[in-house]
């Protein structure tokens, strides 16, 4: 089977199963999400969740963030782990957003990959979600499904990133991310997949090799 008609079952029946997958991420405007995106580098959107709307309540631009006490900003994200380096690029983040975007959060992919922090990751996210644009985001989920499908043979997510860009139309980029995100944490674990479970095993390269097979 071809690459490009294995994403494309790929995407039906996930979009299927999922018809509701979206951003889990709360927020209401850019600013918002770019942060809340840094947030959730090694934590849980659920957890970004709880400590945002504390978090947005005392910082609501771009000034705010960049004035703030670095100490002060520490606490109050310390629950979502690395607090220290997430507080130091948003901060760093919102003083370039000040300076030279009059503090207000680019569209342009290449403005975003300026902001401290800010990896394709990220800055798809902030495109897709904030405006509208198609966009890959490759998370662990997306990156680790796409392999074991045979969708890609990379391991760095902006190669991994390109291939998919290749085998579906860009009007479907988004909700492609979305539904893997949803199989990844429900079926296609890291460890221990619900492979009999799973409505795309028969795409998938790995499940066919037998590796999940367990004697």
């Amino acid at each position: 089977m071809q690459k490009k008609q294995k994403a494309e079952l790929l995407y039906t029946r996930l979009v299927e199963k999922h018809p509701d997958a979206t951003c889990s991420l709360v927020f209401q405007n850019p600013l918002q999400l770019l942060v809340a995106t840094q947030l959730s580098a090694q934590c849980t959107d659920k957890q970004v969740n709880k400590v945002t709307p504390g978090l947005f309540e005392i910082l609501q631009t771009a000034s705010d963030f960049a004035q703030i006490e670095l100490e002060t900003l520490e606490q109050l994200i310390h629950s979502t782990g690395f607090y220290k380096n997430k507080a130091k690029n948003i901060q760093a983040a919102c003083k370039l957003l000040v300076s030279e975007f009059g503090g207000v959060v680019p569209v342009d992919m290449e403005a975003l990959l300026r902001l401290p922090g800010v990896g394709r990751k990220t800055a798809n996210v902030v495109r897709a979600e904030a405006f509208g644009l198609p966009g890959i985001v490759v998370d662990t989920h997306v990156g680790r499904i796409a392999k074991r499908i045979g969708l890609t043979k990379q391991d760095d997510p902006n190669k991994v990133e390109r291939d998919l860009m290749k085998l579906l139309e860009d009007s479907k980029w988004n909700k492609l991310c979305h539904v893997l995100i949803e199989h990844g944490r429900e079926t296609c674990t890291s460890r221990n997949p619900k492979c009999t479970d799973c409505v795309v095993s028969d795409l998938c390269d790995l499940y066919r090799s037998g590796y999940f097979i367990r004697t």
